[in-house]
């Protein structure tokens, strides 16, 4: 496998703006199987975003394309819902969803835990390798 900063580089062809100008709509196209596949599997990341947030769309940008074809991605599915609509009932958080982005980790339908903001995407992989890994039995070796 590519590694991700690498894979990242070509796959980023898009810049910001670019992604800005086309908002959540765009994102949410590339997404909506995906999203409906994760509903049956019991691992999943929910990404709370809403329309105009800044680093939602560098997530967009820098990330989302890749992140189905990781270890990370198989393993927990992307599944995205907006801030301001009623939250799904087949999932269980443990606190209001204040902040966008917002990744939650959802394992059978209750949230293990969450990573709030984004910081740049080898923060984002840092810290979503590590919360898988102290939160379920990921292993990235055993999916690639």
């Amino acid at each position: 496998m590519l590694k991700r900063r690498t894979f990242l580089a070509g796959a980023a062809s898009g810049s910001l703006a670019a992604a800005l100008s086309f908002g959540l709509g765009a994102a949410h196209g590339a997404q909506s199987d995906a999203a409906r596949d994760s509903a049956a599997h019991d691992t999943q990341l929910i990404m709370v975003e809403q329309v105009g947030c800044v680093y939602c769309a560098r997530w967009d940008a820098e990330v989302a394309d890749i992140y189905p074809k990781t270890p990370e991605g198989k393993f927990a599915p992307l599944r995205r819902i907006d801030l301001h609509e009623a939250r799904p009932t087949d999932i269980a958080f443990n606190s209001p969803l204040v902040l966008t982005p917002t990744f939650v980790l959802i394992q059978d339908g209750v949230e293990q835990a969450r990573i709030e903001g984004y910081g740049g995407d080898e923060m984002f992989w840092s810290m979503m390798t590590v919360t898988l890994q102290s939160h379920t039995d990921f292993d990235a070796q055993a999916i690639e």
